[in-house]
């Protein structure tokens, strides 16, 4: 298969080796990216297909691209994982009433979101402050911040670890109204004195929290991974990698329930109330990249890799 240097996927050996066992069927990579993950999973299994899902238009060129030499075992589709039920819904063509057998979530920004200057992800070049996965719908980070409450704003900042300066660095924001991200950046160092400053960039925690609001990322994750569990076969695999702990608590919390299937006994006690397991978690803990994948990868070290075996409709 082609390979194209559009971004390089984390725990692509994890993922793949989750999928060894599963049956013939389709594998769905609500996240496809570049299609790396994808490309390896066709790769080690010949029996199974894979739709993919990306909002992102030069995501799926890339995949498209990549994929080129399994076009026949491949749907590429321009949607969010948040809308699953309905991608499934129209597809039915391709899944043919092959089971879903695996789901993959790789959530966050892809290497190529970041380096492309200027979609407006990365305080690291000037450009328009957009920061839309899809380019082509929804509010700007310059609108939302031209139209935001500065006490929301606040909120948000927190929200993302920003605490002791969030309301300064709202107002600053406020006061400025930036629309480019070395604008956005000024208005931060602003609002952040020089002795007060983390390792790391001053304005790292604001272009996340902006990212994340812009792209409603926990409303697609919360809605994601409800479809992803109805849609998967008793048997599949759900796959999610997080890359911030508030992605990650919110996946852990959503197995945690199905694993109990909302059992609201006393810890401790014999379940009484009826509760029906929904999957199999095989480790409470995260999966993290090696070392080795780190150094090949910096990205990788803030990955997060959780799965879940569906055990019950």
């Amino acid at each position: 298969m082609a390979q194209v240097n559009y971004h390089e996927p984390v725990l692509v050996r994890e993922v793949v080796e989750l999928l060894a066992g599963a049956p013939a069927g389709v594998v769905v990579d609500a996240t496809l990216g570049g299609g790396g993950h994808a490309e390896a999973i066709l790769e080690r299994r010949g029996d199974l297909r894979v739709l993919g899902i990306d909002r992102d238009p030069d995501a799926r060129a890339a995949a498209t691209r990549r994929l080129a030499g399994v076009a026949d075992r491949v749907r590429i589709v321009g949607a969010t994982f948040g809308d699953l039920e309905d991608v499934l819904g129209a597809n039915r063509d391709f899944l043919d009433g092959a089971p879903i057998v695996g789901i993959l979530m790789d959530l966050g920004v892809s290497s190529h979101q970041f380096d492309e200057g200027s979609r407006g992800f990365s305080f690291r070049s000037d450009a328009p402050l957009d920061m839309r996965m899809d380019p082509t719908r929804g509010v700007t980070a310059a609108q939302y911040l031209a139209s935001v409450e500065v006490h929301d704003l606040a909120r948000l900042l927190r929200e993302h670890g920003e605490t002791r300066f969030a309301g300064a660095i709202a107002r600053s924001v406020a006061a400025s109204h930036p629309a480019t991200t070395f604008e956005l950046v000024a208005a931060v160092e602003r609002a952040v004195p020089p002795a007060a400053r983390r390792r790391g960039h001053v304005a790292t925690r604001v272009f996340q929290a902006l990212r994340v609001e812009v792209n409603d990322e926990p409303g697609q994750l919360a809605r994601g991974l409800v479809a992803a569990l109805e849609a998967l076969a008793v048997g599949g695999t759900l796959i999610v990698i997080a890359y911030h702990s508030g992605e990650d608590r919110a996946v852990k919390a959503f197995f945690d329930d199905a694993r109990t299937g909302g059992c609201t006994c006393p810890p401790g006690l014999p379940c009484v109330c009826g509760a029906v397991a929904r999957v199999e978690v095989a480790s409470r803990g995260a999966r993290l990249a090696t070392p080795e994948e780190v150094a090949r990868n910096p990205r990788a070290r803030s990955a997060r890799l959780r799965s879940a075996r569906k055990v019950a409709p």
